[in-house]
């Protein structure tokens, strides 16, 4: 490999943008950061701060290396980069916590409503490019394409990984606001109760998706059925979330964590059962075919259905005579 071939890195501009969020956070710690009688507040907000310096400092020595050839050989897709990517990673993602949690007083106030939109939207920036940096990183050196190992193992996978992510998101916020609201100042019983609702929905919402994933990563596919029935009890579930939790009197009123996550999971979970229903159609429209057309020419052009919509059609091998 020569130096030439090298110094071209195909994550440079990840970098360049990872600096300048690992920048802004940083200075919108020292801003942010109040004192406070709560030694674990004080520890939280110096951990962030610590955080984000040690990253911004790391960042700009790599972006540095990597405008020299001479010095980028020792960088670009080497272990060293990996190794920094993951600590930036692990480092990134305990900021990200800190800086939405409520408790702390820094991105987001005491009714979760986001208070310094820098802090908060830069520092969920900074996580989305150090996770697109690792997968580029995998994908460069080690020829590991995640995304396209988790579209090809399974349908739909991506999407119910995201909606696990999501509805965590919103039970465990959903819970912080409990805690901090209805557990101490006893907010009016409907606020509570909203806010119940979201961690309710959050808990059922991660235990379906973590089922669903958990089955199709080991056998690469989930009864359809369990998907979509699934999916529908959820869709119904969100709608009526999102009109309660984010309505003006819910604990999700506020631009923060708890809205984002709550219209996420709906948006995802719908697109979820749009593909559900798509595939269903799929496979009547497999069965009905005249002879002359077979699912190895529906796959070719990408409309091949759910397997399991496919085995549970006793159909599935009649054709119609022409």
């Amino acid at each position: 490999m020569t130096i030439e071939e090298t110094s071209q890195s195909p994550r440079f501009t990840q970098w360049v943008a990872f600096l300048m969020c690992s920048l802004i956070v940083m200075g919108s710690c020292m801003e942010a950061s109040e004192y406070s009688a709560d030694k674990t507040v004080v520890a939280n907000q110096k951990w962030a701060l610590s955080c984000s310096v040690i990253t911004f400092i790391l960042t700009m020595g790599i972006c540095a290396m990597h405008m020299s050839p001479i010095t980028s050989i020792f960088i670009i897709n080497t272990k060293v980069e990996g190794g920094l990517i993951f600590v930036l990673v692990a480092f990134w993602s305990a900021t990200v916590a800190i800086v939405s949690d409520a408790e702390n007083g820094l991105a987001v106030n005491e009714d979760g409503a986001v208070s310094f939109g820098n802090l908060y939207y830069f520092s969920w920036a900074g996580f989305v490019i150090c996770i697109t940096l690792m997968a580029s990183f995998l994908r460069s050196v080690y020829q590991i394409d995640v995304a396209g190992e988790i579209k090809s193992r399974s349908a739909r996978l991506t999407l119910w990984a995201s909606a696990m992510a999501t509805c965590l998101v919103v039970m465990g916020s959903s819970a912080n606001v409990f805690d901090n609201t209805c557990a101490v100042e006893g907010e009016p019983e409907a606020f509570c109760g909203r806010t119940k609702l979201g961690v309710a929905l959050g808990c059922i919402g991660t235990i379906i998706a973590l089922c669903i994933c958990g089955m199709k990563i080991a056998t690469t596919k989930a009864p359809f059925l369990l998907e979509a029935s699934g999916s529908l009890v959820l869709v119904i579930g969100y709608s009526f979330g999102v009109a309660f939790i984010t309505g003006e009197k819910g604990p999700g009123a506020p631009l923060g964590n708890l809205y984002y996550s709550t219209w996420a999971s709906l948006i995802i979970l719908f697109l979820i059962g749009s593909s559900c229903f798509e595939d269903y159609q799929l496979a009547k429209a497999m069965n009905q075919q005249p002879n002359g057309t077979n699912g190895q020419e529906m796959y070719q052009h990408g409309r091949i259905p759910n397997i399991d919509v496919q085995a549970d059609d006793p159909k599935r091998n009649q054709h119609y005579d022409p």
